[in-house]
């Protein structure tokens, strides 16, 4: 697992030589309803062991949560599933609001 600020992810994203990664929000439903990253898959934390199938192993994964701490152990978790290249959005979406997006909202 790697680590990835707010700010890198945004340059990454804006970056169209570069494959866009699949942004994994494992917060709860109501956090996700109150903000989330653009283009973002929800799926709740506690789903993740039965529904990791659906995030394609192929693909660079940006695991996310609300300052970072949830979305690391999804992202240990994954790699021992044999995901090869994930990441945890460190600060998570309350360092997207703060450093990139002030329109995003902060709870």
């Amino acid at each position: 697992m790697q680590h990835l600020g707010a700010r890198q992810l945004a340059e990454w994203l804006a970056d169209s030589n570069r494959p866009t990664p699949i942004l994994l929000d494992v917060r709860e439903p109501w956090e996700f309803e109150l903000c989330q990253i653009a283009g973002s898959q929800h799926i709740p934390m506690h789903l993740i062991p039965m529904r990791c199938e659906e995030i394609d192993d192929a693909q660079d994964v940006v695991v996310i949560c609300h300052h970072g701490g949830r979305s690391m152990q999804v992202a240990m978790f994954l790699e021992r599933k044999g995901f090869g290249r994930v990441f945890n959005l460190t600060g998570g979406v309350d360092a997207w609001a703060t450093e990139v997006d002030p329109n995003t909202r902060r709870y």
